[in-house]
């Protein structure tokens, strides 16, 4: 069988049979989101914790006071850890950024390549990313050396930048709706269409196995594998045809009857074909640019998850070589970077006073701009809840101090993840408890029973057998 056969087979291919396993979830409720939403050079540690554990008190620390409103909906978790180590001449923000998402128990740089593990936003695009048009969005400034997503341990997911192609990748070809979550999940599930020997429907693979099979008897087991690697790469595209058209038909009538909640979408898109420089660069230097690209992307990241265009989205947000002019209002410097590292030391009464004020400063307004998110979020109806009802946020960094550490990363859970969190509440966990042990619970709340992940089972420090307690 010649592969010019093969491909002339696949494209005489009149329809694809509907595969049942991509019907849309006969839910009582709307779907749950996972969100990450992760700012540079950790925070500051005194002005992010409660002081005590239990219901969150009267008034937030400073850094997380934007939230106030939404007091109900926070989980503070504290006393969480990475532990992984490094090999291969690892920078010190390399190995911040390879262990933020991953909990891996070691990372490391093969030929300059980076390597850690699978991280928590593409395991969970991998248990729900069949049931929207993208598995997952990755966006913001994520790059060069700080890479977060991993498909596996030596396949980095790159983030996307420009807010435009974000756009026209979520929405090619399609008009945006409003899901009516209730009429979804009383309508009867799609029948299967038919797929006798002798109907055009079948599948490119049917119509092809016998002579896969007789090819295979002739091949070599590495020509075999290739085989079924390419065999599988068409299902693949034919599973995500089959979905693609059901979904057409599902947003059909949504838009005839849509769901209780108004769009916005986006109008202040850079035009096309504009280069990236001249997008990123302003973000860096100007703190109003910079506020203006967070809210257009995390505007992005709120349609996404309203149209059930994808389920997983990572944010990026921010950089540690940004300038903070008019935010930081003490001392004369406004170098995110150089305050990182004046700000702070092994013990904080050592760190310099003025330094640490001013990053102070700088994450309070990484908090500001995050709580207009939050607020849109909880704005926003699905029938009886609202999109941060059924959403986990995660709101955190890629350090824990702008000293490169990595112990008592700073954490805040936002929303109810469809009734399986129970916020108002500062949890301590023992000190140096894994990280990794949160990406377990996140993961099995997202639908993805995985007994463990990263170092949750093998770390020195093990806790609560790799999970957290006390979160519902």
């Amino acid at each position: 069988m010649h592969r010019r056969a093969f491909l002339g087979t696949a494209g005489a291919t009149v329809a694809l049979p509907f595969l049942e396993q991509l019907a849309p979830a006969q839910s009582t409720r709307p779907p749950r989101r996972l969100g990450i939403w992760t700012v540079t050079g950790g925070t500051v540690i005194e002005s992010w914790k409660p002081r005590e554990a239990g219901a969150l008190g009267d008034r937030l620390p400073s850094i997380l006071r934007p939230l106030e409103f939404a007091r109900d909906d926070l989980l503070v978790l504290s006393g969480l850890s990475h532990h992984g180590r490094s090999e291969g001449g690892l920078n010190a923000h390399e190995h911040c950024s390879l262990l933020h998402l991953t909990g891996a128990e070691v990372v490391r740089k093969v030929d300059g390549k980076l390597v850690a593990g699978p991280s928590v936003d593409q395991a969970a695009a991998l248990a729900v990313g069949s049931q929207t048009f993208l598995p997952s969005l990755e966006i913001g400034l994520a790059g060069h050396e700080n890479k977060y997503s991993f498909r596996a341990a030596d396949v980095p997911v790159p983030f996307e930048a420009n807010p435009r192609l974000i756009f026209d990748r979520m929405l090619r070809g399609r008009r945006p709706v409003v899901p009516n979550w209730t009429a979804r999940a009383s309508a009867p599930p799609p029948a299967p269409t038919g797929t006798r020997p002798d109907t055009p429907d079948r599948s490119v693979l049917d119509l092809v196995r016998e002579e896969a099979n007789d090819l295979r008897r002739g091949l070599g087991a590495a020509d075999q594998r290739r085989l079924d690697q390419y065999l599988e790469a068409v299902r693949t595209i034919e599973r995500r045809i089959a979905f693609a058209e059901e979904r057409q038909r599902v947003e059909a009538r949504d838009a005839l009857h849509p769901g209780p909640s108004r769009l916005t979408v986006p109008g202040n898109l850079p035009r096309e074909n504009v280069p990236i420089w001249q997008i990123t660069n302003p973000v860096s230097r100007d703190p109003e640019r910079h506020e203006e690209y967070i809210r257009l992307m995390a505007a992005l990241m709120v349609l996404a998850f309203q149209t059930d265009t994808t389920r997983v989205c990572t944010f990026a947000c921010g950089s540690d070589e940004a300038l903070f002019p008019g935010v930081v209002t003490v001392g004369y410097e406004t170098h995110c970077h150089t305050l990182e590292h004046q700000g702070n030391a092994g013990r904080v009464e050592d760190a310099d006073p003025i330094a640490r004020e001013a990053l102070r400063q700088i994450h309070a307004w990484y908090t500001k701009v995050f709580a207009e998110t939050v607020r849109a979020m909880k704005a926003i109806d699905e029938g009886g809840s609202s999109l941060l009802d059924n959403t986990i946020l995660l709101y955190t960094s890629y350090m824990a101090d702008g000293g490169h550490g990595t112990r008592d990363y700073p954490v805040v859970l936002v929303g109810k993840g469809g009734g399986t969190l129970r916020p108002g509440r500062h949890v301590a966990y023992q000190p140096h408890t894994p990280v990794a042990n949160l990406y377990v619970e996140l993961l099995d709340r997202m639908g993805s029973r995985v007994p463990r992940f990263g170092e949750s089972h093998t770390s020195p420090h093990r806790r609560y057998d790799g999970r957290l307690p006390d979160l519902t």
